[in-house]
């Protein structure tokens, strides 16, 4: 089957793309603060322990952001590995900015049960026009869990000729 030209030219930007697949870079633009509420524990289910956390506020403050969690209907349904030292995250999340725009959070990740250290891989969703850069990217959450709050460094990733 021959190609048309516009597969072409399809192939071409991608294959443009691969040449530039250098270090990604972290940009960083949010701080994260997550105050945990009620926590659940059901043991020996079928994936192992599930951890229900509830979160009680969220707050993220950034150069180009700031938000508050909204509603009541937030938390990390998080998995515990089998010999107990980490866990697998699964959080959601409603914020609503200060200029009244909602968005929707949720991530995966990782949290080391031993020493709190967190890495999570959030994706936002968002109708708000001016939070849109929201909606493009992959972040990354660096974090430090305590039992009262977890504090995020929130980092977008860019990568070739953003980086």
């Amino acid at each position: 089957m021959p190609w048309t030209a516009a597969g072409v030219e399809v192939l071409t930007r991608l294959a443009a793309n691969v040449e530039d697949m250098s270090q990604p870079a972290l940009v960083h633009f949010a701080t994260m603060t997550i105050k945990l509420g009620e926590s659940f524990v059901i043991k020996g289910g079928p994936v192992g322990t599930r951890i229900v956390a509830e979160v009680a506020t969220i707050e993220m403050t950034g150069e180009s952001l700031t938000a508050s969690m909204v509603g009541k209907s937030a938390a990390d349904w998080l998995t515990v590995g089998p010999d107990g030292s980490y866990g697998t995250l699964d959080v959601r999340a409603t914020l609503k900015t200060d200029d009244d725009e909602l968005i929707y959070v949720e991530y995966s990740g990782r949290i080391d049960l031993t020493n709190g250290s967190v890495v999570s891989a959030p994706l936002f969703q968002t109708g708000a026009e001016k939070y849109d850069w929201l909606n493009r990217m992959q972040a990354i959450g660096i974090g430090q869990n305590s039992p009262e709050q977890l504090v995020y460094e929130m980092y977008s990733v860019a990568s070739g000729a953003d980086a």
